[in-house]
This record gives C-alpha cells, sequence and structure tokens, in this order.
C-alpha cells in the first residue's frame, strides 16, 4: 500500500477534509480545511473525490517522503518547492517516485498550504471525516515526524490538466464582505461604522479556531452577556475589550458574546489566508 511519511511538519500540519456538518445540536462543529476552495482544488487536480482528505501546512515547513509512487498536488500559499532537491512550483500535478523527498519552505504570503494525494489520506475517519478539530481534539492526532498515513486507492478518472492558473493567495490587506447581526443592537451607535472604516490587523494570538484582530474598539451599549447562542463560521464575536475575534474552521459551536457581523462564506478562503499582521477590512 502507498503511503506519506512525516519527515517534518513545521509550525503547524494537520489532516483535513471537507468536514464533519450535522453534528452542531450534540456540540461537535464542523471543522475541516480552513482555507476550503484551496483545498478543494487541490482534490481536482488529481481527480479525488471532494472529500478526500489532504495534509493542511501552515507556514510551510512540511517535509515528507513518499512510499510507493505518489502523485499530489500542492495548493494555497506558494511555498518555495522542491522535490529531491530539485525546484518544483504549486498549483502543478508532480509525480512522486518511490522514496522521493517533497519539502515546502516559508510563504511569503498567505499562510495556510495543502498537500492532497492522489487517492487521499485514508487515516481513520471520526464521526464520518477525518479532520483534525483542534478545539474539541477530535480526528486524527497532529502528525508527528516518523508518522505514516496510508494512501487510498486511485480514483479511476485522471484530469486532463497540469497546472492550474489560480492567483496567488494572501497578501498585505484583504477586504472580507460581511452581513450585519444577529446582535448589532448590542453596540453603541457608530460600531458598524467603526467596522466598515477602520483596518483591523490579525494578531499572533490567532489559529485555526480564530482570527483575533487589533484595532479600534467597537463600544457595546449594553453590559453583561448573552446566554450562550450558536456561532458559525465568519462570526466575529466582539468581547468586552472590544477588539472582534473572527472566527474560523475549528470555532466553537456556542458563545456568549454578542456577534456584530458575519463573514460571507465565500470569502473564508482569504480570511483563512490572513497572516499575523495582515490588515482586514470589513464591507457590506
Amino acid at each position: 500500500m502507498s503511503a506519506l511519511e512525516i519527515l517534518a511538519t513545521g509550525p503547524m500540519a494537520t489532516v483535513q477534509d471537507a468536514g464533519r456538518p450535522g453534528h452542531a445540536a450534540l456540540g461537535v462543529g464542523r471543522s475541516g480545511a480552513a482555507d476550503a476552495a484551496s483545498y478543494a482544488l487541490a482534490n481536482r487536480m488529481l481527480a479525488n473525490p471532494a472529500g478526500a482528505a489532504a495534509l493542511e501546512a501552515t507556514l510551510g515547513g512540511l517535509r515528507v517522503r513518499a512510499r510507493g509512487p505518489l502523485t499530489v498536488a500542492v495548493t494555497g500559499a506558494g511555498v518555495p518547492l522542491r522535490v529531491d532537491g530539485r525546484g518544483a512550483a504549486v498549483n502543478t500535478v508532480l509525480h512522486l517516485s518511490d522514496g522521493a523527498e517533497l519539502a515546502m519552505g516559508a510563504p511569503a504570503r498567505g499562510l495556510r498550504t495543502y498537500l492532497a494525494v492522489r487517492g487521499g489520506l485514508d487515516v481513520p475517519p471520526v464521526l464520518g471525516s477525518r479532520s483534525t478539530d483542534v478545539l474539541a481534539g477530535l480526528g486524527p492526532d497532529l502528525p508527528a515526524p516518523g508518522a505514516v498515513l496510508p494512501v487510498g486507492p486511485p480514483p479511476t478518472g485522471f484530469p486532463n490538466l497540469d497546472l492550474a492558473p489560480v492567483p496567488p493567495v494572501g497578501g498585505p490587506e484583504t477586504t472580507l464582505r460581511v452581513v450585519p447581526g444577529p446582535r448589532e443592537d448590542w453596540f453603541a451607535d457608530g460600531a458598524l461604522e467603526t467596522l466598515f472604516t477602520s483596518a483591523f490587523e490579525v494578531t499572533p494570538r490567532s489559529d485555526r479556531v480564530g482570527a483575533r484582530l487589533a484595532g479600534p474598539a467597537l463600544e457595546r451599549s449594553r453590559g453583561g452577556e448573552l446566554p450562550s447562542e450558536g456561532m458559525v463560521p465568519g462570526s466575529l464575536q466582539v468581547p468586552p475589550d472590544g477588539e472582534p475575534v473572527l472566527f474560523l474552521a475549528d470555532h466553537p459551536v456556542t458563545g456568549g458574546y454578542p456577534v456584530i457581523a458575519v463573514v460571507r462564506t465565500a470569502d473564508l478562503p482569504r480570511a483563512a489566508q490572513a497572516r499575523p499582521g495582515t490588515a482586514i477590512r470589513f464591507t457590506l
């Protein structure tokens, strides 16, 4: 059986797929790839099923060895890429011979890079998903050097392409579209104007759960806290200090701080690629 051996993980690597929807009533979040668009592209390039599991690397540094011949694709944040010491390109289909090593450097822009393997990573699913939820502790363990991840049987078809012509992800500033509410009535007059006219910086206290943002305080009109209520990806939850938290893939399923706005699902891949120091602006 073919497999992928982990040699180094960089700052963080996780196994991710399309997530485990439908369990929020049980207190289980969806999780899944933070940048769903880049993850889906990698699988399409290999003709994998839409939910095939892949590796999500944060700030590069991932190094793997092929056990058996493998066909792979690397998408997302553009990393310097080498196969057995020779330069290779992201957003292309790469063929690894048995024993070949693939190494990622650190991306100059963006945050998360995806390594998909034709056939998908065949680790045991939990509640129907192979995603690692770092908040809930569900799914596969974080890969460590020496781990061997089995690869499933390849699909019968193969796409007729070698390169996916997509623009680079990430950058020093990004704009995210939002829908106000559901708790904008908890905020002082002018809070929404502040949200839409200010830049907020992603802080280093960010992860797959959410991006903590520094910027002008979004002042409340009420004291106290809400009874816990359901949360969705993209929620801009505002703690008492007034600095919002943008919930990402591994967000909690409930929360008691008011949500001033929610980022549109189509813009969440850009949010997932916003590294610390990135300026985020919000628009209706």
